[in-house]
């Protein structure tokens, strides 16, 4: 009986430990990277402000080419929605829709994850004019977890988990437009 007291215990302070701990953990995180690309400002925003090119250098649309994808919209308008299906679960069910243009400066997209887990999180992509010809992009993520969830990011780096995938997009963005 003392034995199965004492198992008891240690599994109540095994469940307790994360629960308190994700008390005084950030629920709200950000990821961005950045490249620069040579060429100028209008030809780089152009390219990236259509929707559908991210199937050309998204890490995530890479993974899966099979994936059925669906379209909503006039592409590189607000309101725009790419969707995708996929039995990869690294890249799981969803879509993405423009929700934000500030023409040649900044575009906001929401994304909503619908398996294997739902998530309603927000991107963005900047575009920065250096000189005539080169052009800085910022790939940016606002991701949120709720309690009790957000223990996990103490566990989890987002920071590389989705700012690798982010660089390999830039970078691959770079080749196209180079």
């Amino acid at each position: 009986m003392k034995i199965l007291k004492i198992i008891l215990i240690i599994l109540l302070v095994l469940i307790a430990i994360p629960l308190v701990m994700a008390v005084f953990i950030q629920k709200d995180y950000t990821v961005e990277r950045e490249i620069t690309i040579n060429k100028p400002h209008e030809e780089v925003y152009n390219y990236v402000s259509k929707l559908k090119n991210q199937d050309n250098f998204s890490t995530w649309s890479l993974k899966d080419p099979t994936m059925k994808k669906t379209y909503t919209g006039s592409d590189g308008q607000v309101g725009f929605i790419a969707g995708w299906e996929s039995e990869n679960p690294d890249v799981g069910v969803g879509e993405q829709e423009i929700i934000g243009i500030d023409k040649g400066k900044r575009i906001d997209y929401a994304l909503r994850f619908k398996e294997p887990f739902e998530a309603s999180d927000l991107a963005y992509m900047e575009f920065e004019e250096v000189n005539a010809n080169q052009t800085k992009v910022i790939w940016g993520f606002e991701g949120h977890m709720d309690y009790p969830m957000n223990a996990m990011l103490a566990f989890m780096d987002m920071e590389s988990l989705i700012g690798n995938d982010f660089e390999e997009g830039l970078q691959r963005l770079k080749e196209i437009l180079e």
